[in-house]
Formats: C-alpha cells, sequence, structure tokens
C-alpha cells in the first residue's frame, strides 16, 4: 500500500479531488480530508451548517455522498479546529487524545508518517493545513499509486516544492504545534497570497 497525498489551497478543489478518487473505485475507507475552514464553514461547503462544538471531535451534516458525509469537526494543536473525516482524521484525532502534553505533534505528522508520509513532506502538509488548506490522502496499492496521484494533481493540488520555498522565505522550517492556530483574518490573507491573479 501506498498513500498518495495532495495539499490543496481551495476546498473545492479537495471536494473534487474526494469525489473523482471515490468514482475511480478507491473506497471511501480509505480516502481522508482535512480541512482548515479557518473557524468557519463556509456557505457554499456540503460541510453544512452542523458541526458540532465542544470537545474536540463533533457530527457535521451532508456531504454530496461517500465519504464527505463523514464529515466531522477535530482539533488539531497548533492547528485549531479542522473539518475532517476519513483514516487519517481518526488516526489524528486518537493521536491527540492519547498524547501526553508537549508530545507527538499534534497527531498528524505521526499519522501521515505511519501511512509512509516523509516526515519532511509531513511538515509542510500539516503547516498547509495551519494556514487554512486541505489535506487529501488515499490508500492505494502501489499499482493505483500513480492513477490517485494524477487525481489529485489533475484537482489543482499545490506544488509542494513551490510552497516549501515560499514557507522557508518566510522563516519557517518546520511545523508547530505550540504555536496559535492561524485566526480567520490571517487565513484569508495566506490564502489570498496563493490564489492566482485576476486578470
Amino acid at each position: 500500500m501506498r498513500t498518495a497525498t495532495g495539499l490543496f489551497d481551495d476546498y473545492s478543489d479537495a471536494r473534487s479531488a474526494v469525489n473523482k478518487l471515490e468514482v475511480a473505485g478507491i473506497p471511501s475507507d480509505d480516502i481522508s480530508i482535512v480541512s482548515n475552514k479557518g473557524g468557519h464553514i463556509d456557505s457554499d461547503s456540503d460541510a453544512g451548517e452542523g458541526a458540532a462544538t465542544g470537545a474536540g471531535i463533533g457530527a457535521a451534516v451532508g456531504g454530496a455522498g461517500g465519504l464527505l458525509t463523514g464529515l466531522g469537526l477535530v482539533a488539531i494543536p497548533g492547528v485549531g479546529p479542522v473539518v475532517a473525516a476519513g483514516w487519517l482524521a481518526a488516526t489524528a484525532a486518537g493521536a491527540v487524545a492519547g498524547a501526553v502534553a508537549g508530545g507527538a505533534a499534534g497527531g498528524l505528522i505521526g499519522a501521515l508518517t505511519d501511512s509512509g508520509v516523509s516526515e519532511d513532506d509531513a511538515h509542510l502538509y500539516a503547516e498547509g493545513v495551519r494556514r487554512g488548506g486541505t489535506l487529501v490522502t488515499a490508500k492505494v496499492e502501489d499499482a493505483r499509486a500513480s492513477e490517485a496521484e494524477a487525481i489529485l494533481q489533475g484537482s489543482n493540488w499545490v506544488d509542494t516544492v513551490e510552497r516549501r520555498r515560499a514557507y522557508n522565505e518566510q522563516g519557517w522550517t518546520r511545523f508547530d504545534a505550540t504555536l496559535d492556530p492561524y485566526a480567520p483574518e490571517q487565513i484569508e490573507q495566506e490564502r489570498n497570497r496563493y490564489r492566482p491573479p485576476v486578470i
């Protein structure tokens, strides 16, 4: 098994990638989505208004089907509340619940590295989610890895080499779960930094 992973600046691109993975026959149980929606759920999201508040994991209503119907609210140290579903979300939430204060970096990095993602990439993905991005992962047989990656890339994924360079230019080196989560205004500013210019 391999893990195909894509970071997206736009939630709708990530949602599209999840739908395309499901249509390609990748089981919903093998797909995950973790999205930092900036402390709110956008009106154009299928996730709806039902995200529960509380101790960490809540219930959310209605995706279009498959994985997206299971969206819930998870709190990740250093990232804050995220809308999430799938094996990665469950693994990260379990690691957070069982972690000793000051321990593993919020569970997300450990969940990613345990699934075969390099530690450097896991830090980049966690930081991308912290800054308002959406992470989609799919566990696939080796023979389907290229297909899954092509689906993610074709859904407008982030070029991780370029994004790492941009983060490094800002002084970033690694995800730090002890930092405060980005505020909605900071997330919007970060999203605007990477949006293509309107012509």
